[in-house]
């Protein structure tokens, strides 16, 4: 995907004092000159993204959005700390420049980092990459890259107070029920549902270490010319965690069909065809990597990943009501919330009720 595709003005809600900023930037980025010419990426729901021009360089903004938030949402401070701390490995990331709390510089607290240049394919099946080989070196660089993740050694990186990993399934589960709640918008059987089965079938399993959040291959840029991670991007959602809660996140696209939208999946493919791999291959891979023997408890940690999607969409959702969403689409992804909770309700059922897994137009 061509990212300059995706770059327009800045959207009238997120408009903020350029000549401020420029200021600032200039006191606080060394090498930071010339005319400040700032535009906005369309894509990312969350926290609104900024490119930002000045004396030939180009960085990346990412601000909180304005109006009420959710509690611990859009935490632009944790994703700084985290992307800093990680420059210290092997795990691709941008550079992070510079954090301001400040909330007078342009009204909201917001941190810069360096602009790299790559391809982001946003579509989940990598329509653009050149052949079937390309696409599944792809898919292998993304998997390598989330193990490296999760081998980061978190309390030598001085990270031991970035999150509480003890008990983390249970906090997710009654963290995301709260959420979904805060945002509600309509009664979803399903959902309800989901919440109760979840709340049963907490794993004893405990593991604990970074965990994206978010990792998917939306959210990776890769080398323009060859297929490989440079930036692993948003970091909002990282914490201390189960790091099966990352892995179920990122193979949810094996359980939706095959709709052309961008929150279509894998079902109905050939993937041999595609170079994507199965998802007992991709797993495999990614267990010989971090050095486990085998999962238990799959089937929770993959209706899991579905009501927090789930739960993240209602808040887009909700944002768009409000009118304080990034993107102008944001309206339309209530219809999605109900998608998710019954693909999950379809998981942990196995055998019981089918329930229609194609997703609204």
């Amino acid at each position: 995907m061509d990212t300059a595709k995706e770059i327009t003005k800045v959207r009238f809600a997120h408009r903020f004092n350029e000549s401020s900023l420029a200021d600032y930037l200039r006191v606080n980025i060394k090498g930071f000159s010339g005319k400040l010419k700032v535009r906005q990426f369309e894509y990312g729901q969350s926290n609104p993204t900024f490119l930002l021009s000045a004396g030939g360089k180009s960085y990346v903004l990412r601000k909180k959005p304005p109006g009420k938030l959710l509690p611990s949402a859009h935490a632009v401070d944790r994703e700084y700390r985290i992307i800093k701390t990680l420059e210290k490995t092997d795990v691709p990331v941008a550079e992070a420049l510079l954090l301001c709390r400040d909330d007078s510089i342009i009204g909201t607290p917001f941190y810069v980092m360096e602009h790299v240049e790559g391809r982001i394919f946003r579509d989940v099946t990598a329509s653009m990459a050149k052949s079937p080989e390309e696409r599944s070196a792809i898919f292998d660089a993304m998997n390598d890259t989330l193990a490296k993740i999760h081998l980061v050694d978190w309390k030598a990186l001085g990270l031991a107070d970035y999150g509480k990993p003890g008990n983390y399934m249970a906090r997710q589960v009654s963290r995301w029920k709260r959420q979904y709640e805060a945002s509600k918008t309509d009664d979803i059987e399903d959902m309800d549902s989901l919440i109760v089965w979840l709340e049963e079938n907490i794993p004893a399993d405990d593991s604990a270490t970074v965990v994206h959040g978010d990792l998917r291959l939306e959210n990776l840029i890769i080398h323009p010319f060859e297929p490989r991670v440079m930036a692993v991007l948003d970091w909002e959602l990282s914490t201390l965690g189960h790091p099966l809660s990352d892995l179920a996140y990122n193979c949810m696209q094996y359980y939706f069909p095959d709709s052309g939208s961008r929150l279509s999946g894998y079902k109905g493919l050939n993937l041999s065809e595609l170079g994507i791999p199965e998802e007992t291959d991709y797993v495999d891979d990614y267990c010989r990597r971090t050095g486990r023997s085998g999962i238990v408890d799959w089937e929770f940690f993959m209706a899991f990943s579905m009501f927090r999607i789930a739960g993240i969409v209602q808040g887009v959702y909700r944002r768009g009501l409000d009118g304080i969403a990034s993107s102008d689409k944001a309206q339309s992804y209530g219809k999605y919330v109900p998608f998710f909770a019954g693909v999950a309700c379809q998981i942990i059922s196995k055998k019981g009720r089918t329930v229609s897994l194609n997703l609204p137009e």
